[in-house]
């Protein structure tokens, strides 16, 4: 992660970590919420509150992140950490806002495939666009960053595997229909997170060789043309 945002500025680095941020809170609060679907990691747990206990995903969501946050620190330094807190810390706040003062209703519980995929390519969109912005948009990102480098799998590939398991846990309070079309959303955010982190990659391997290859060519050529 550090590789791929050493090229940012500050201020690009944290519009785009705050603008993902925003993106997921208004997805999570419009989309999710208001349409009765569930989400996977810490967030997926902190709407289960929401539901069963009537507990702020603003409120609960800090809570989970808070000792994830703390491990963090060892495993990928303060930098990362820093931006992750920024994220955790906005979503807070831009969650709290939504809940409380907007007016604004996405009725789709009549056309649950489509706020699925709403839902999938919002949330992966804004993830990716934390990820780029060199953090996380929370806990559960963090483990799923720290395994994906421990074990090379794609970073989009652990989120659904870990998502998966907090959905069964779903399976106890929410309807079996809104519990499949929420793992379609989550499928779905798996792969744009993919495509989204990959646009911040760069492929260092092939750079160096064109101009080898071409200085080789050009030197052969001048070769031949001498020889003749």
């Amino acid at each position: 992660m550090r590789k791929q945002d050493s090229g940012m500025s500050l201020p690009l680095r944290l519009a785009i970590i705050l603008t993902g941020t925003l993106l997921l809170a208004f997805t999570y609060y419009h989309i999710n919420y208001q349409n009765h679907l569930t989400e996977g990691g810490f967030v997926g747990l902190s709407l289960l509150g929401k539901y069963v206990l009537g507990i702020s995903p603003s409120l609960s969501i800090l809570i989970l992140d808070i000792p994830v946050l703390i491990i963090a620190i060892i495993f990928k330094g303060k930098s990362f950490v820093v931006n992750t807190f920024i994220s955790v810390v906005a979503f807070t706040v831009f969650y709290g806002l939504m809940e409380r003062y907007s007016g604004w209703v996405i009725d789709l519980q009549d056309n649950l495939p489509v706020a699925a995929l709403l839902s999938g390519v919002l949330t992966g969109l804004g993830a990716g666009m934390v990820l780029l912005g060199g953090g996380a948009s929370g806990g559960d990102d963090i483990l799923s960053v720290l395994i994906s480098e421990w074990k090379g799998i794609k970073v989009g590939t652990v989120f659904i595997l870990m998502d998966v398991i907090v959905l069964a846990f779903s399976l106890f309070y929410m309807p079996l229909r809104e519990t499949l079309y929420t793992v379609m959303a989550v499928v779905v955010a798996g792969y744009v997170i993919t495509f989204t982190t990959s646009l911040g990659r760069r492929k260092q391997v092939q750079a160096p060789k064109i101009p080898s290859a071409l200085a080789k060519t050009q030197e052969g050529t001048v070769n031949v043309n001498n020889a003749m």
